[in-house]
């Protein structure tokens, strides 16, 4: 349920679709080094959110083999058959006012929930207690009765608010009960999915929500109208819909998924090149703080592929390094690279640590898409730019490093000047 509701209230939000048609697709590293076709980094955001939506419906899938209606045992054959051809053979897909009013209910039943487990386990730790207290022979028996009658007496409130809380959350439902609420909620996420990315967008019928913020992204209400006020996110002929409803959704979605050769995804460096880039952006600001050790292990995290190129554009690099002028020259050139950069490999941290085994079964939180990452970044392109910081980082902290030598050579003939005045 907590998934579900973060699918529709933050992934597939007005604002998110917003956010993705306006700033995601349109970010300068993602143009630069990803891909500069908006129709294919859609593409990317649609397959990705398609993956969550199948995800979860696997999960319900398992909890819909013990319910007793046979529709909702079957609810993998029916997701199947919707996301296929958009035939919603139960009308399961809710309308945008009863999806709102499910939403409610269930964050209602997860808080809930969630409350009856904590104080499930505050009622199992009072009766250990009780149990410890009837064991101990430590106290006199006048304290040991008064700590068991006060024990006694939380024990009972304790065990009257688990009940109150049984009654109330979905202790007490039905399977049949709460996976029906499940599978409205992800056929209609599902069909939402479809019709923002103008996928199959004639069939299923409009899923309707609030056009304040977004009367640009959505269809009309009109229930009976399959354009948009001014077309989905991706645009498509209708020969195209039809030759994609006759791919299986989630398997031609997952194939998108699947990063190109040419990419970090397909040579499995993404995530150690956004290490790399945000160990060189803190040594970039503060230059003067790194030492021998920091550079060695810097050196030490560069592919072969790198450390050649950087040799190369090294070479015949004179040992001095004492020009102010050059030094902020490389100092603004760096900040231009990182500024577009940097996010790329600080969204590819998060992405990796939300879906990281201890945090696999929380909710993210954040709304990063791999498209947002380095992920499916042009192996050749981001060799190049990392290869550029290394070389500018290279001036700027030689240049440091003779700054202080300088500074402290001078230093050090001024106090013995200072000296040998003293002593005449």
């Amino acid at each position: 349920m907590s998934k579900l509701l973060h699918l529709w209230n933050i992934c597939l939000s007005d604002k998110s679709i917003i956010r993705l048609r306006d700033e995601s697709v349109s970010l300068q590293g993602v143009r630069k080094i990803v891909s500069n076709d908006e129709s294919f980094l859609l593409g990317l955001a649609c397959a990705e959110m398609a993956e969550n939506v199948r995800l979860v419906a696997k999960s319900i899938s398992r909890i819909s083999k013990r319910c007793h209606d046979p529709n909702l045992q079957c609810f993998d054959l029916w997701f199947d058959e919707f996301a296929n051809s958009g035939h919603d053979s139960h009308g399961w897909v809710l309308s945008s006012k009863d999806m709102e009013a499910r939403n409610k209910k269930m964050d209602r039943y997860v808080t809930i929930t969630a409350t009856l487990h904590k104080e499930m386990e505050e009622l199992s730790g009072i009766e250990n207690s009780m149990r410890k207290c009837f064991q101990c022979k430590e106290y006199e028996s006048s304290i040991k009765e008064q700590k068991i009658i006060d024990l006694q007496q939380k024990l009972f409130w304790q065990r009257q608010e688990v009940k109150y809380l049984k009654e109330r959350s979905l202790w007490n439902k039905s399977f049949d009960m709460v996976v029906s609420m499940l599978v409205r909620s992800i056929f209609t996420i599902l069909g939402r999915t479809k019709r923002v990315f103008g996928i199959g967008h004639g069939y299923p019928p409009p899923l309707p929500r609030s056009l304040s913020a977004s009367a640009a992204v959505y269809p009309t209400e009109n229930p009976d109208a399959c354009n948009f006020v001014s077309g989905p996110l991706k645009s498509s002929k209708p020969e195209e819909n039809k030759k994609d409803l006759a791919v299986r959704f989630f398997e031609s979605n997952s194939k998108l998924l699947r990063p190109p050769s040419s990419t970090l995804g397909a040579a499995g460096l993404a995530l150690h090149y956004a290490n790399l880039i945000i160990v060189m952006e803190k040594m970039v600001k503060s230059p003067q703080l790194v030492g021998v050790d920091a550079r060695d292990d810097l050196y030490s995290m560069l592919p072969s592929s790198i450390r050649s190129t950087l040799r190369a554009r090294l070479k015949g690099v004179g040992f001095s390094a004492s020009d102010p002028v050059l030094a902020g020259e490389w100092r603004t050139a760096l900040g231009r690279i990182f500024s577009w950069l940097s996010p790329l490999a600080h969204n590819m941290i998060k992405w990796q640590s939300e879906r990281s085994f201890e945090q696999r079964n929380l909710l993210p939180k954040t709304n990063v898409l791999l498209l947002q990452t380095l992920f499916f970044a042009n192996k050749e392109k981001t060799e190049a730019a990392i290869t550029e910081l290394l070389v500018g980082l290279n001036y700027i902290w030689r240049f440091e490093r003779e700054m202080t030598a300088k500074a402290l050579f001078e230093c050090s003939n001024f106090n013995g000047l200072l000296n040998l005045q003293s002593a005449s």
